[in-house]
């Protein structure tokens, strides 16, 4: 379970939970509901939160990798530093006329196939399954929301999965109108959310919120992970950082249309008729 150092801690345990023992999993279980915090508290308060002793935690930390307790805080600390970092203080952030002479274009796009083949990598692939089968059950409503950026992916995946399935809705415009969609969230409802950092706090207490009514949440975010993952039934953790001011949305455009084909293959005579009526209603329309 040794973290591999382009993982974060949460990331890390996620894709390990079944590595750990019924003790372990505790206290792992605990940092992840409420990440970092608990790490980042003494070992005695974490025991206790956890409802484990001390030598529990410092075996968690040991697994994950780390030599001490402290070394452990202080990955937990980086983590935090990047999680919160403006696009004006990423590293590695450079005006483009500043990159090592070269091919711009060749240079930049490797960054992003990089980011896009490392993440498929490491999606684990019962979790993509299992937000299939979520997609696939049309008895279900399916509702989309992203932060400010992020929004563009939620719509993108949002136009490809209401031409194959009914029920799916885009949640948009104001954030104060968002309430009016919680109104009727339920058991049958799934929440598609795209948060990566900065996380937004608006877009977090809606999902948190979607979940307590019974929805089922399916979380795309980046590798320090959204708080959302807490109450996230599936989570999808891909790479975003890139040598610039902002996030790459390549893995997470890469992901969602890997779903949207994957959808279409195992849903093909629902989704088949259902885009020959759209043409046909296309159709009418440019003919009237």
């Amino acid at each position: 379970m040794k973290r591999k150092t382009e993982l974060s801690i949460a990331e890390t345990i996620r894709q390990g939970l079944g590595l750990l023992t019924p003790t372990e999993r505790k206290p792992a279980l605990a940092l992840l509901a409420n990440y970092p915090v608990p790490g980042l508290e003494p070992v005695a308060q974490f025991a206790k939160r956890a409802g484990v002793s001390g030598p529990t935690i410092l075996r968690l930390v040991a697994k994950l990798g780390f030599a001490s307790y402290p070394l452990f805080q202080q990955a937990l600390r980086d983590e935090l530093e990047l999680r919160g970092q403006a696009p004006l203080a990423k590293i590695g952030a450079r005006p483009s006329g500043q990159w090592p002479d070269g091919d711009f274009v060749n240079q930049y796009g490797g960054a992003i196939v990089a980011n896009i083949e490392a993440s498929l990598r490491e999606v684990p692939r019962s979790e993509f399954n299992g937000a299939l089968d979520l997609l696939a059950d049309r008895s279900r409503r399916i509702s989309l929301v992203g932060g400010r950026f992020s929004a563009s992916v939620a719509l993108q995946l949002y136009l490809h999965l209401r031409e194959l399935r009914p029920r799916v809705q885009l949640v948009d415009g104001q954030t104060a109108t968002w309430v009016e969609h919680l109104l009727d969230f339920g058991t049958k409802d799934v929440l598609i959310v795209f948060d990566i950092r900065r996380y937004q706090d608006d877009v977090v207490r809606f999902a948190k919120e979607a979940a307590s009514q019974g929805a089922d949440i399916v979380l795309f975010t980046d590798q320090w992970l959204s708080p959302i993952a807490a109450v996230a039934r599936h989570v999808f953790a891909v790479r975003t950082a890139i040598p610039s001011s902002w996030e790459s949305f390549g893995a997470l455009s890469a992901l969602t249309e890997i779903l949207v084909a994957r959808l279409q293959a195992i849903s093909w005579s629902e989704a088949k008729r259902r885009m020959e009526r759209l043409e046909k209603i296309r159709n009418r329309l440019k003919s009237s």
